[in-house]
């Protein structure tokens, strides 16, 4: 059974919402874009941080292992699209829903 910050960013990506969080002691804002596990099998997801506290420059993808994140609420607001990249992403092995393929497709 998935965790409840899993179903709040599942939801997000489905809906088309904002998810602001606490992670790794920051405050992020994020636009998720998918979702899944590892190949550990830890619940991730692949988000496009928008605005929030960052060690590094925003905007920026973020992998996100999901039992770190707290606070976990969605927002709604002007969803924020992720920058191109140049490989393929890494963070989600096995995709449960990507919005790219599964959302976006059928609106």
């Amino acid at each position: 059974m998935p965790s409840v910050t899993y179903t709040i960013f599942r939801n997000a990506i489905l809906a088309g919402q904002q998810v602001i969080c606490r992670y790794g002691g920051r405050s992020r804002e994020l636009c998720p874009y998918v979702i899944g596990t590892n190949r550990r099998g830890e619940e991730v997801v692949l988000a496009w941080q928008f605005a929030g506290d960052s060690s590094g420059p925003l905007p920026q993808w973020r992998c996100l292992k999901l039992a770190d994140v707290s606070d976990a609420r969605l927002r709604a607001g002007r969803w924020h699209e992720g920058g191109s990249h140049r490989t393929t992403q890494t963070c989600v092995s096995d995709i449960d829903l990507d919005i790219n393929v599964q959302v976006r497709k059928h609106r």
